[in-house]
């Protein structure tokens, strides 16, 4: 992104006013069975104004960078807002006042892949999968990576730069069974531009293996019995859970809609095994999958503990949220592109470990299923829940069984979390989906396996 000096604009940033310049940067690269059906490289930049005047916003936009057009906007925004006010005058105090200077880069310090690399590169891994499971009726590799940079100057002296990158790899494995057609995915990378976050051959080549070895039993396998069933969620299901079916519900503008979350506060609402956790930036001494040290308002970011011990204590707030519950605000106002103004966003939600291991876990259950993957899914303000599970086994015993087909899981979130009996010591962290709310923006969701009661919908 062409360097734009920010605070020259300073004078102009009347009433409160946030400036923000952004770039999105994209590449797609995808193959499948051998044919290269993606390869792209995009790029969407622009600016943005927005002003807030006793409870009324002014927002105003521009893919044009230039000096002009910046004060366009400005002038623009501020119009916007005093026309809203003339309207309807909301009468409502000053936002909450809160200054950050910071700049964060992520980017590479590696010698740059050229597109052409990157193309080689997903051509080798599908040769690999071709040469060593000639069997597979299908097969795709893609690679996909997103790159965020933004520069954000507020009235009252914010001033945050910031690279966030993410990349991927995916893998996509497909198997005729006697009844039809399986299939089975994952996923290898996160934080960081592709030079950092490819694997090697060895851990790529055991991960595809791995992939391989569900895909033949879930092959010969059988399909789950419907109903109530004890489970095991591995950290991805309990993650996305985390996320869709408990987070949107305790962000501030959906508890103000309406949500269940609202008349929830200080009750229990989980098991007091379960702690849950929005994080800003960093988690167990790493820096999570999508840090966000300065949010799209110029608030720093604050770990929101929304669960504790199964107690519903904090919602996630904006600047406006938090003035009108009469909090601080966190750092959650997020916008994916120049051209979106900033809503209350989750950033990284995540379960806190527990002290069981997986092991006794599975060793704890008689008869039920430890479930891996999830598909696609959706939740409600109600935390009601439907979420597809396309890898899984069967529990009998307190021992691993067959492998199931694609089935369902779905509930109310809060009362599944009532249930959990126990929670695995081992986290883990995904970042490769964007969350939906109005404008998709990447996110991060994880924690560690949960054991509890949950509707399975069977065939």
């Amino acid at each position: 992104m062409a360097a734009v000096d920010l605070k020259r604009y300073a004078a102009f940033l009347k009433d409160y006013t946030e400036l923000r310049m952004q770039e999105n940067r994209t590449i797609g690269i995808g193959f499948l069975n051998g044919n290269n059906t993606g390869n792209s490289r995009s790029s969407s930049r622009g600016v943005s104004a927005r002003v807030y005047r006793q409870g009324s916003w002014g927002f105003a936009s521009s893919p044009d960078p230039s000096d002009d057009s910046i004060k366009a906007v400005l002038s623009l925004a501020q119009q916007n807002a005093d026309f809203l006010h003339a309207r309807e005058d909301k009468g409502q105090g000053p936002l909450p006042s809160v200054v950050a200077h910071l700049e964060k880069d992520f980017s590479t310090k590696k010698p740059r892949l050229s597109q052409k690399d990157l193309l080689a590169y997903a051509k080798e891994v599908d040769n690999y999968i071709s040469t060593e499971y000639p069997d597979l009726t299908s097969r795709s590799v893609g690679l996909s990576s997103l790159e965020i940079e933004k520069t954000l100057l507020t009235s009252e002296g914010s001033f945050y730069r910031s690279l966030i990158p993410r990349s991927f790899i995916y893998i996509n494995l497909a198997a005729q069974a006697n009844d039809g057609p399986v299939e089975v995915f994952d996923l290898h990378g996160g934080l960081g531009q592709f030079e950092d976050t490819l694997p090697s051959d060895e851990v790529l080549h055991s991960m595809i293996d791995r992939l391989y070895e569900h895909l033949m039993r879930k092959k010969e396998g059988v399909f789950a019995e419907a109903g109530v069933k004890t489970c095991i969620l591995d950290a991805k299901l309990g993650g996305i859970l985390a996320h869709e079916a408990i987070g949107h519900t305790t962000e501030a503008d959906l508890v103000l809609s309406g949500s269940v979350a609202g008349r929830l506060l200080n009750q229990e609402v989980a098991s007091p095994l379960i702690t849950l956790v929005d994080f800003a930036h960093t988690a167990f001494g790493e820096v999570c999958p999508v840090p966000v040290y300065v949010d799209d308002e110029g608030t720093p970011g604050q770990d929101v503990t929304l669960i504790e011990q199964g107690v519903l204590r904090n919602f996630m707030h904006n600047k406006e949220s938090a003035r009108i519950f009469g909090v601080a605000p966190t750092g959650n106002a997020r916008a994916y592109a120049f051209s979106d103004e900033p809503l209350i966003r989750m950033r990284n939600t995540a379960i806190l470990p527990g002290d069981s291991s997986l092991e006794d876990m599975i060793a704890s259950v008689e008869d039920g299923y430890y479930l891996i993957q999830a598909s696609n899914g959706q939740a409600d303000s109600t935390s009601e829940f439907m979420f597809g599970v396309v890898l899984g086994y069967e529990i009998k015993n307190g021992k691993l069984g067959r492998a199931i087909r694609d089935t369902t899981i779905s509930g109310v979130a809060y009362d599944v979390l009532k249930t959990v009996t126990m929670v695995s010591d081992q986290h883990w962290w995904s970042s490769g989906g964007m969350c939906g709310k109005k404008q998709a923006i990447p996110v991060g969701m994880g924690g560690p396996a949960i054991k509890c009661q949950i509707t399975l919908g069977g065939r």
